[in-house]
């Protein structure tokens, strides 16, 4: 948790042979510009080892945001739109054809194994807009697994309080900047397909993939609202941590928490992670056959249960904290239903796996961990492992108290998953403004261009973007970055 997206490649593309600006000669070659430097980031990120893209992350949502103000203003310029008081007046000279490779796609009636899949070709710039746009919204998704990764980290002592909570609000500001930005091409795809009848090119710009993106993002931004203040994830984090000292001189503190407040806000998440899977789940009948990967699929089924079972736990919590250890385990009965986690009917509990159910379910915990220490996919089931574990710390402290102390009837779980309130919503969804660019900017702009458009000399076939350790300066033309020096690039 958050979801590990793919970032996109893309191919090289030439604003000044498909577009002219009488207004702002300069405005297609700048823009080319920025669009190149795009292509290279997305490129070198690509061929970056797992374990090392965080560190080239932000240099990607550096170049995506500087690239938008030119892109929305060359699409305002093609409707004649006015940028700060500023007509812009773009010509089309020939339809654009612009190649992205889709990461959500299910194309495995076409892919080769071990190898990435096929790119799709656009042939308008209001798909290139959707895909930059997807690009930066799972750019800063992945921003926000980059705060969240040091909670999860074994090899070292556990983060204290303040850092947790700054780590929760910053990875929460990602993914409702994410939410913001799905939102805005949702409404924009779904103006498309009802205005106009155009069929989006792949799954990953549909209308119902990115308005289930959408849920997706307030949903994982719901959870982190519950993560800031719930204490169990960290009690189980740091008594697996063999780095934690803390406990030779004081045991974990878990503090009272507001559980029905909690429960409540685990349920709306729990509904946003329905209605996207309901929405991908439905994409191939909506979209003539267009899907997602099963792997998507199966992560917002596993949110939807993890988000559940933890509303359970909170209920659960809440009826503890009230003396009814009975019914908390009942709660605890109905939350590992949820989970899909057997358990003892006669006992109650949950049912430990003997001989190499055992041994499989100790090593799919230790290859997590794994993952989360090089920074790879962790957390692609959505958080259950973890709420599993959690689980089993409160069942060992649950019945032994319930067995030893108050001895109560478990009442049947079924009534009380009936009884379930509606969820509870905590964050507002902001609009989302296309950035324009600012009134010098678009002065400068007017003079000629200085230059001839290079981006069209440069391959942009497949090999381009596969090519493993190259590096810019690699190949001939390709010494200068704008960055740097001079804009030879691509």
């Amino acid at each position: 948790m958050p979801y590990p997206f793919v970032l996109p490649t893309t191919s090289s593309f030439s604003f000044t042979s498909c577009f002219s600006c009488e207004s702002h000669p300069s405005l297609p070659l700048n823009a080319s510009t920025r669009r190149g430097v795009v292509r290279e980031d997305l490129k070198a990120f690509k061929r970056t080892p797992r374990e090392h893209q965080i560190a080239k992350l932000p240099t990607v949502v550096s170049s995506l945001i500087a690239y938008l103000p030119y892109l929305f203003t060359v699409d305002a310029g093609l409707s004649q739109q006015a940028i700060n008081g500023e007509e812009i007046a773009v010509i089309l000279k020939t339809a654009p054809v612009i190649e992205w490779r889709p990461t959500l796609s299910d194309n495995a009636a076409v892919a080769v194994p071990g190898k990435d899949p096929a790119r799709v070709k656009v042939h308008s710039l209001e798909y290139e807009v959707f895909f930059v746009l997807s690009c930066l919204a799972n750019a800063h998704t992945l921003q926000a697994r980059t705060a969240l990764h040091p909670l999860y980290v074994l090899s070292t002592a556990p983060v204290g309080t303040q850092q947790r909570q700054v780590a929760v609000s910053a990875a929460t500001k990602n993914l409702l900047d994410a939410a913001s930005i799905y939102d805005y091409l949702a409404l924009r795809a779904e103006g498309l397909s009802s205005g106009y009848g155009m069929a989006p090119p792949c799954a990953d710009i549909s209308p119902a993939a990115l308005r289930a993106q959408c849920s997706l993002a307030m949903a994982e931004a719901t959870l982190l609202a519950v993560l800031k203040d719930d204490p169990y994830p960290a009690v189980v984090a740091q008594d697996r941590n063999k780095n934690d000292t803390e406990w030779m001189y004081k045991a974990p503190d878990i503090p009272k928490v507001r559980a029905h407040l909690f429960a409540r806000l685990c349920l709306a998440a729990s509904e946003h992670a329905a209605q996207a899977y309901s929405l991908c789940a439905g994409l191939a009948r909506a979209e003539g056959g267009a899907k997602v990967t099963e792997g998507f699929l199966k992560y917002l089924d596993n949110l939807r249960r993890t988000s559940r079972a933890k509303a359970c736990r909170f209920f659960g919590i809440d009826s503890e904290l009230g003396g009814q250890t009975g019914t908390a385990i009942a709660w605890l009965n109905a939350g590992l239903q949820e989970l899909g986690v057997e358990r003892n009917a006669s006992e109650g509990g949950s049912k430990k796996s003997g001989g190499f159910g055992r041994l499989k379910e100790k090593w799919t915990e230790k290859r997590e961990d794994k993952k989360v220490e090089r920074g790879l996919d962790w957390g692609a089931d959505a958080g259950r492992l973890e709420e599993t574990r959690v689980y089993e710390m409160l069942w060992e402290k649950w019945s032994k108290q319930n067995d030893t102390i108050m001895t109560q009837v478990v009442p049947p779980s079924g009534p009380l998953l009936q009884q379930m309130p509606m969820g509870r919503e905590i964050h507002t969804l902001k609009p989302f403004q296309p950035p324009q660019l600012d009134p010098p900017t678009l002065e400068a702009m007017r003079a000629p261009p200085e230059r001839s458009d290079d981006a069209a000399l440069y391959p942009s076939s497949d090999e381009d973007d596969t090519m493993i350790g190259a590096t810019i300066g690699a190949f001939p033309g390709t010494q200068g970055h704008y960055r740097t020096g001079t804009p030879n690039y691509f």
